[in-house]
Order: structure tokens, then sequence, then C-alpha cells
């Protein structure tokens, strides 16, 4: 039997008062044929695992008795990295020492072993499997944790929705010193798609000019009130002149003013994905775009894009995976607590608080 140990909560609230540790036992020895038994190599805290446990978020587990709580529970987190450990009988897509991630959103990965049907997991290549496969590099436990979100958004908001002609075509993103930021500007130096990140002006703004340009690979990089400079307008023309190309996509995480004018920088019938609102303020665009260019501004939702569509996220993981092996692709590294063995409601609730800081990651 397999002591394992969960972070759940059987109310919602703020993740300090709420969270506790639920003790429950797996039987490995009796494994049901199509499942198997995994253990955590390292799970995340993200800002919607927080607005799940706080409620405010719109797709959150369903509480229940099935880890034999007391009270009606849900297990926190969504991402998460793990290694099978005991397969059952009719299970063939996985054997032990394979590392896998949840298929979907809602598993509750804050917690050290879980028993679930095979399907429920997707394969990941463990380092042993890159290195036969005489890959350069294998995944590390902070790129398999961290997998799952940001480098699937970025990907998919560049790839899935408008077709960008590489060496040519333009994409403007704000908040591009942010995770998916970063992601962006990588993954559009490897499809060769030329990229403008917009960032807030600061004291060492050079510094993260040069890291934005030269570490992760955007072509320019302008700040917020260069964004919003209509003259300045001119100067992006003259960028995308030479290419031959258009702006045929932005991507919005910021909102209000920032938000419109990336609008005013697409060509026509260009794209305005809003993936996220740091301003609080409401995107709006103008109406001479909407109606001379015909531009159009979408929502942009990881989680419902992928939740009926498993093969597109496996096809996407994959080729993720192909860029870490490749060495193509980093991670902003996370700061990574080890868990001690003792109280791991006590770990999460202090990454919580320290969440900030920048990104968590739970390491067994």
């Amino acid at each position: 039997m397999i002591t394992a140990q969960a972070v759940a909560y059987s109310k919602y609230g703020e993740p300090k008062d709420v969270l506790f540790t639920h003790k429950y036992e797996i039987d490995d020895d009796n494994v049901p044929s199509d499942s198997i038994v995994v253990k955590t190599l390292g799970s995340p805290v993200n800002p919607s695992d927080i607005n799940q446990v706080q409620g405010v978020y719109p797709s959150r587990p369903e509480l229940t008795k099935e880890l034999g709580t007391s009270e009606p529970a849900a297990v926190g987190g969504n991402e998460g990295l793990f290694e099978v450990i005991k397969v059952g009988s009719g299970v063939s897509q996985f054997k032990v020492g394979d590392w896998c991630v949840p298929t979907s959103v809602n598993f509750g990965t804050w917690r050290t072993h879980a028993l679930c049907a095979s399907e429920k997991m997707t394969k990941l290549n463990n380092p042993t499997q890159s290195k036969n496969a005489g890959k350069k590099h294998s995944l590390t436990v902070d790129q398999g944790a961290t997998i799952s979100v940001n480098p699937l958004t970025a990907l998919l908001m560049l790839t899935h929705y408008v077709k960008l002609q590489p060496g040519k075509d333009w994409v403007v993103q704000n908040g591009a010193n942010s995770a998916v930021g970063k992601f962006v500007s990588q993954i559009a130096k490897i499809l060769g798609i030329n990229l403008i990140g917009v960032v807030r002006d600061r004291d060492n703004l050079q510094a993260l000019v040069d890291e934005l340009q030269q570490e992760y690979g955007a072509d320019k990089v302008i700040t917020e009130e260069q964004n919003e400079l209509r003259d300045f307008s001119n100067e992006v023309k003259s960028w995308v002149k030479e290419t031959g190309g258009d702006v045929k996509l932005a991507l919005n995480c910021v909102g209000g003013k920032n938000a419109t004018a990336l609008a005013r920088k697409l060509g026509q019938d260009g794209l305005m994905l809003t993936y996220g609102g740091m301003s609080f303020q409401p995107v709006i665009i103008p109406t001479a775009v909407h109606i001379f260019k015909n531009v159009t501004s979408s929502g942009f939702w990881v989680t419902a894009l992928l939740k009926n569509d498993p093969e597109l996220k496996k096809r996407s993981l994959d080729q993720i995976v192909e860029w870490y092996e490749n060495g193509q692709l980093k991670v902003a590294k996370s700061n990574e607590v080890k868990f001690d063995g003792s109280d791991l409601a006590k770990v999460y609730t202090d990454a919580v608080a320290n969440s900030k800081q920048g990104k968590q990651l739970i390491v067994y």
C-alpha cells in the first residue's frame, strides 16, 4: 500500500484558509486493469490554480468524496509531471518509468501519488527515452511540469487561427516579458515569423530589450508609450514593408489603451486574440479599424480549446517536447521548492504566498 498525500479543499476561499492535507491509501498491488499508479515529480502553482481554490475560475473540479474525505473535496492544481510506477494488466500505452502529464484540466496535481485510468494521462519522453532516440537534450522536471499551459498557449495562438508566412508576416504582442510572451517570441523565431514585443518602460529597459531579442528571439521590442504613439506607426510600417508581409496577428494580455494600440497595428483582415487582462480595463477596437480593415477581436482560453480535442493537445505537446529536446526552446526557470515529506498543504500554501516572486514549482 502507498500512503499518499493530497492538498485538498472542501470549500472555496483563500488558500491559506481552506487548503488541508488529506492522506489516503493506494493499493498498488491491485491496480485495475485499465489504470496506472503515478508518483508526482513536480507541480507548479499557477494563478488559475489559486483562482480555482477561491471559487472564481470558470473551470473547477467537482467536489467529491472519491479520496475518502469526510466532506466532498477537490485536489488543487492543474499542471504537473508524473512518473508511472505501476501499470494495470490491460494498459498498453504506458510502462513503468514513463513520464506523463494530465490529459485534461482539473486532475488535481497537488499530490504525491495518484491512481487513475490510463486515458487520464498523456505520455512524454523521459530522459532515457530522449537519449535513446539520439536527442541532444531531454526534458527537465521544470519543463515537463509546466508544459501544459504557457507553451501550449503560445504555440496554439501562433498557429491555430491565422496562416502566417515565414519571413514575411508579423505578430505584435504586449506583455512580451511575461512567461507566455517569452514562449511566443521563441516559437515565432523557430517558425520564422517576425515579432514585435511591447513592454513597460523601466530603468533597466535596454537590458530587458537585449534579453528578449538575444535570449528569446524577438525581432523588435518597443515600450507601451511607443506602442500608443500614433506617429510611431510609421516606424512599424517601415519594418513590415521591408519583409513584404503584413501584421496579421496581435496577442493581448493587457487590455485598455495598450490593446487598442495593438489593434491599430494590424493589417487588413487581422486578428487580435485576448488571453489576459492585466490592466483590468476593457478591450476597445477603434470603429475605423473594424470597418475599413475588417479586424477581428476574439478571446483565447487554452482550457476551452483543448477540452474536447485531446489529439490537438497531444500533437502540440509532442511539438513542444521536440523543440525542448533539440535545444530550440527554453523555459524561464521556476523557483523550486523541495517537498520534505511533512505537511504538503503548508508547502503549497507557502508557495501561493510567494507566487508573486515568480512561478513556484514543488518538486518531489
